[in-house]
């Protein structure tokens, strides 16, 4: 299960706030998991570059169809315009068909508690993914 580790593209500011989103894909097919993987590559390259980012890591569960994203941003304005560029944006819209599910959560801590803790991430990712069952029972597969 290889995890990307925890970069910091951008020194935070002290005394401030970050936006956390977690992530989890799930994919329809283990056939799908070379391309989602190699595509993934790309917007890691991007986020490390990526103006308002404080830190990222990816956790890649081939054998299982699972892929987890973890990132922190200056605020909701840098982690939008980083999700509409490119490659990331071509790179979400191609492998949408791949998806069997997506779950994301978002909160904020102040920046000395970075990096965030991936145990942390994937409880909220869970209670997530329990809050968006509950609200549409047909999202659970």
């Amino acid at each position: 299960m290889p995890t990307l580790p925890w970069v910091t593209p951008n020194p935070a500011r002290p005394g401030t706030t970050a936006l956390v989103m977690a992530s989890r894909f799930e994919l329809r097919s283990l056939k799908d998991v070379p391309r989602f993987f190699l595509k993934s590559l790309s917007a890691w390259g991007q986020v490390r570059k990526a103006p308002g980012a404080l830190g990222a890591s990816l956790e890649a569960q081939l054998f299982k169809g699972v892929f987890f994203t973890l990132s922190t941003w200056e605020s909701r304005d840098a982690l939008d315009t980083y999700a509409r560029a490119e490659p990331h944006k071509g790179v979400m819209t191609g492998l949408r068909p791949a998806m069997r599910r997506s779950t994301f959560t978002f909160w904020e801590v102040p920046v000395a508690h970075l990096p965030i803790d991936w145990k942390d991430a994937k409880r909220r990712i869970d209670e997530q993914a329990r809050a968006d069952a509950a609200e549409d029972p047909r999202a659970t597969g």
